[in-house]
């Protein structure tokens, strides 16, 4: 085999992943548009079989179910927001949502301390209100 066969076989290679990896990008968007469309369609009909019948609302149209989506998003947020990730998301995503403040500083390191140390904390509380009120059998009586 010479060196013209080898570059034409690793050019076939390079074009076949390259077509492929297109039309996987293009299936993964269709089924995106697909799952957002859908989803506008289930919020639709969600709408009209419970809000006139438990609230006395209106029908909605297609259109205005796609209205009332962008609004939930717009006050709801985008799902981008602060939360627990994979272990390689969470040591840069743990300064960007800290929040700001000295009362809430505080409260930041409340998971790592009952995960460390709470339980033992919680036993030691429970023997030492055990001490000062004596053993619940000595309560009942």
């Amino acid at each position: 085999m010479d060196y013209k066969e080898q570059m034409e076989k690793r050019m076939e290679s390079r074009v076949r992943k390259g077509v492929t990896k297109g039309v996987k990008i293009f299936f993964v968007v269709v089924f995106g548009i697909g799952v957002f469309l859908l989803a506008i369609y289930a919020l639709q009909l969600l709408w009209n079989w419970l809000m006139p019948e438990l609230f006395g609302l209106v029908a909605i149209s297609y259109w205005q179910a796609l209205g009332i989506l962008v609004l939930a998003k717009l006050i709801f947020g985008m799902g981008g927001g602060c939360h627990r990730g994979g272990r390689s998301k969470r040591k840069f995503k743990r300064e960007a949502c800290r929040p700001s403040g000295k009362a809430s500083d505080k409260w930041w390191y409340y998971d790592r301390f009952w995960k460390e140390e709470g339980a033992a904390a919680y036993e030691q509380f429970v023997a030492r209100v055990e001490r000062e009120a004596g053993s619940p059998e000595t309560r009942e009586n």
